[in-house]
């Protein structure tokens, strides 16, 4: 069983949803993020997702834009994320890691390259917001040879037929994105995730992990409710703006009260 079905497995359990919070790697630069990494899981964080930065960001809002511009101009690599985990690995064997990002520097680097490489570093996961199902059956069977998990974008605008080939080639869990636009957009609708997740769920077994527009403890809380996992982007990169001085602090501060708010007793 992979960490990540480990962790899920654990959760549900003790009745829990997974908190899965995201920052870029080498954001604010590249000797940070090991220690941010540990931040966040003395926080609470079930599942980290890491970003890969990318020149082209098209999915992201301004904030991880500006997250991405900060990590590229300290030349930071897919190579050097890489090297990143297997440091993270070395004082945390449980927590898993999900790398999120374009399929470009996979590409350049090779599937089978990057799955080996990731691998023996630790790495669970490969988010790759730009890689259809209809195209990814052949990259897919080299990330889970080497025990990757493939996790998938699904949407509002979804059919019953793109959420099936999901579930066929997905593992570890599928990310719903909450609300149209890029990350770091507003205005959540709690009740239209439920009624689509119910949808979904009829084709898609694996943990269903909602994010974009959820900013704070309040909507956390709303959408652990309905859904499998939490994810939290644009609000926790936030902090990296107000400057390094006590952001590992402030990360685990902010992920600690999301974590209790999702484990607050419901009337």
């Amino acid at each position: 069983m992979s960490r990540i079905q480990n962790a899920f497995t654990r959760l549900k359990a003790a009745g829990q949803q997974a908190l899965i919070p995201y920052i870029t790697a080498g954001d604010p630069h590249p000797g940070a993020t090991v220690s941010l990494m540990h931040a966040l899981v003395a926080g609470g964080a079930d599942i980290i997702e890491l970003g890969v930065p990318f020149t082209d960001p098209s999915a992201d809002g301004p904030v991880i834009q500006r997250a991405a511009e900060r990590a590229l101009a300290h030349g930071v690599s897919l190579r050097q994320i890489i090297t990143m985990v297997a440091e993270f690995r070395k004082a945390d064997s449980d927590t898993p890691v999900v790398l999120m990002g374009y399929a470009n520097p996979v590409e350049a680097m090779g599937y089978e390259a990057f799955a080996k490489a990731a691998s023996a570093a630790g790495i669970d996961g490969l988010l790759t917001v730009d890689l259809p199902p209809e195209e990814a059956i052949d990259r897919v069977a080299i990330l889970k040879r080497y025990g990757i998990d493939p996790i998938f974008l699904l949407a509002l605008t979804t059919p019953p037929a793109r959420a099936r080939a999901v579930a066929e080639l997905a593992a570890g869990y599928v990310y719903y994105v909450s609300l149209k636009g890029v990350t770091g957009a507003a205005n959540l609708d709690v009740g239209s995730v439920a009624t689509k997740l119910a949808e979904l769920r009829q084709y898609i077994p694996l943990p269903i992990g909602v994010g974009f527009g959820i900013r704070d403890a309040a909507s956390a809380r709303a959408v652990a409710a309905v859904a499998d996992a939490v994810v939290i982007g644009s609000r926790i990169v936030q902090e990296f703006e107000a400057g390094e001085s006590g952001l590992a602090g402030r990360l685990t501060d902010f992920v600690a009260g999301v974590r209790s708010a999702m484990n607050a007793p419901r009337a």
